[in-house]
């Protein structure tokens, strides 16, 4: 049976989400840029989290689909917020990865009596330096080039030896992408522009986990180390470096969710 796709309706946007799980407790999943839409991968992901099916019920969202001129990580992060108590969402076991990462852990500093704990993958604190692998995708997709872009996108979050199999599945999805999803993305990768709460870390209170990955082409490998080295030092906060898999680590590391799940349920 497919997940269904729900809408989660508040007083100023509309955002879809699925969940999946019947577990007690609640984990939260914030996903990173793509081109299109992943609620159409509801199963997918379900089943690569199925470890956490049994103790948590867990949701994952989508940005919102009304997205204003202007948008930012901090209104990225407000509407989560929002999402949340619309859905009187609690002691959230909060994950994001990559720009879904920056969203989490700004969540952390600004709302935490909302979040039990945070686990972020091949995010950044700062934006600063680390524009050009985003700016690049930026420029393809104003340009209405969505095969470059795809591949472009694909080749830089991947090590070579997955990307080159998966290829002609990238370049596939190309040729489904509209000018409409073109423009949203457009949008979604200027939030990131000036993005930096590398200052307010020191502020979050719950247990932090950090993976990062050595060979990341699109952060670099330094954007988790410096998330740890700006978080307190609390045992309770702690850094993973994944090598040799690159940016999209949280795809392919094969115990990534084993260590994410221990690290929420310890």
């Amino acid at each position: 049976m497919s997940i269904p796709i729900e809408t989660v309706q508040t007083e100023d946007f509309t955002m879809d989400y699925f969940r999946f799980g019947t577990g007690k407790k609640t984990m939260v999943i914030l996903p990173g840029l793509s081109v299109q839409s992943v609620m159409g991968l509801a199963d997918a992901v379900a089943d690569a989290y199925k470890i956490f099916a049994e103790d948590y019920t867990v949701y994952l969202f989508e940005r919102r689909k009304e997205l204003p001129e202007g948008y930012t990580i901090d209104d990225m992060t407000k509407d989560a917020e929002a999402a949340f108590e619309a859905l009187d969402l609690k002691d959230i076991y909060l994950f994001g990865t990559s720009q879904g990462g920056m969203i989490a852990l700004d969540l952390a500093v600004q709302y935490p009596e909302r979040i039990k704990k945070v686990a972020v993958g091949s995010a950044a604190a700062s934006m600063t330096g680390r524009e050009a692998e985003v700016d690049h995708w930026l420029q393809l997709a104003k340009e209405g080039k969505a095969e470059e872009l795809y591949l472009a996108f694909g080749k830089a979050i991947n090590p070579e030896s997955i990307f080159e199999p998966i290829k002609d599945l990238y370049i596939a999805a190309a040729k489904t992408v509209t000018k409409e999803e073109l423009e949203r993305f457009v949008t979604l990768c200027e939030t990131m522009r000036g993005f930096d709460i590398t200052g307010d870390l020191n502020q979050i209170n719950c247990p932090v986990l950090v993976i990062g990955a050595e060979d990341d082409h699109v952060l670099g490998s330094e954007a988790a180390r410096e998330i740890a080295q700006h978080l307190p030092q609390r045992d309770d906060c702690v850094l993973y470096m994944y090598d040799g898999y690159g940016h999209a680590a949280y795809d392919n590391a094969p115990d990534y969710k084993e260590r994410l799940y221990q690290f929420f349920s310890n």
